[in-house]
């Protein structure tokens, strides 16, 4: 049912497209852009599980790994080509906050309502909760040391960049720990998947869906500078909190339907997976991609955006370390995340 209703998103899609063509109201071109690119992301994560199935656990990880936040890299990608650098910053801080916050807040209240404490492996916990703090830490530095650096832009550029291969090399070496182990945030995706479609039409459909992404991604970021100016919300705020939305709802949904099936475990690994792959693997390589064009995206976050990851990070790690978890642990991550989501409602553009 679920599906279905996700699914019947794609004709909002299509109206964006032609309301972008006829050039009418870009605030409904934006929102039908927005609505659109859901079952789109969706169709991505499904071909792709079922590439992986194809193709067999370990080289299977590694496409999910690779593949697994490929909507959202699309349309940050787009946004840097417009030069629209601080959107692309705030939906990346976005996406982590609201992974760890938003995702994992529901999924441990509704599964703690629905079954009381939830159990899960308190070493996995911590490893995952150590490569979530080291990721932040990877974002946290350049930005406290660009004030010192930031007269020299090409040192500055230069530092950004040398993270960045640090970042994806860390990001590399969990993949592989995960695919040869079956531990750590990334283990679900090396694990067996049931084969739904042949191997050619999982193909043809990620390459629509790729392409559909591509066309409402360039749909969408045009039509931001007018919502920013009609509906008076900030472009930190449609990052932070609208891009990562529409961009991983799809998997967010999944991270509840398995905590309210009593599976935290599995739970975690889709919240703090998605998170370390935006972190250590989305954010460096979109540093790379911005040298295609003008504008040269540097891994320096504002002081809100860096109070925000880090207070997620932070709390997101304690909750997980006891290897347990209840409905009001998930009441307490949504709170953080409500405060922090009207902060930035508020915050003057």
């Amino acid at each position: 049912m679920v599906k279905k209703i996700i699914y019947a998103l794609l004709a909002f899609g299509v109206a964006a497209v032609v309301l972008e063509l006829l050039d009418v109201s870009p605030v409904l071109v934006f929102i039908f852009a927005g609505l659109g690119l859901i079952p789109l992301a969706d169709l991505i994560g499904e071909a792709t599980e079922e590439l992986a199935a194809y193709t067999g656990p370990r080289l299977g990880g590694l496409l999910n790994a690779t593949l697994g936040n490929a909507a959202e890299l699309i349309i940050t990608i787009f946004a840097i080509k417009e030069g629209l650098l601080e959107l692309v910053k705030a939906s990346i801080t976005g996406s982590i906050i609201g992974n760890l916050l938003l995702v994992l807040g529901l999924s441990i209240f509704l599964g703690g309502v629905k079954n009381g404490i939830q159990k899960f492996d308190r070493r996995q916990a911590a490893l995952n909760g150590t490569l979530l703090i080291l990721a932040v830490i990877a974002l946290l530095i350049p930005s406290f040391f660009s004030i010192a650096i930031e007269p020299d832009f090409a040192a500055e550029q230069a530092f950004s960049e040398s993270v960045a291969v640090v970042m994806i090399i860390l990001y590399g070496l969990s993949v592989f720990y995960s695919i040869q182990t079956h531990q750590g945030p990334l283990a679900r995706e090396a694990v067996e998947h049931q084969r739904k479609w042949n191997l050619r039409k999982s193909l043809i459909i990620l390459l629509a869906a790729t392409v559909g992404v591509a066309i409402l991604s360039e749909v969408l970021v045009g039509a931001v500078d007018h919502v920013t100016k009609t509906l008076g919300l900030t472009e930190l705020f449609i990052g932070i909190i609208v891009i990562p939305l529409v961009g991983n709802i799809a998997e967010h949904l999944v991270a509840v339907e398995v905590a309210i099936k009593n599976d935290m475990e599995l739970s975690l690994a889709v919240s703090l997976g998605s998170s370390l792959q935006i972190a250590l693997f989305v954010a460096p390589v979109l540093v790379f991609v911005s040298l295609l064009f003008d504008h040269s995206l540097l891994l320096i976050f504002n002081n809100f955006e860096l109070v925000a990851l880090f207070s997620a990070s932070l709390v997101a790690a304690l909750i997980a370390l006891d290897g347990e978890s209840n409905w009001l642990e998930g009441a307490q991550l949504l709170a953080v995340y409500l405060i922090i989501g009207l902060a930035f409602f508020f915050l003057p553009g």
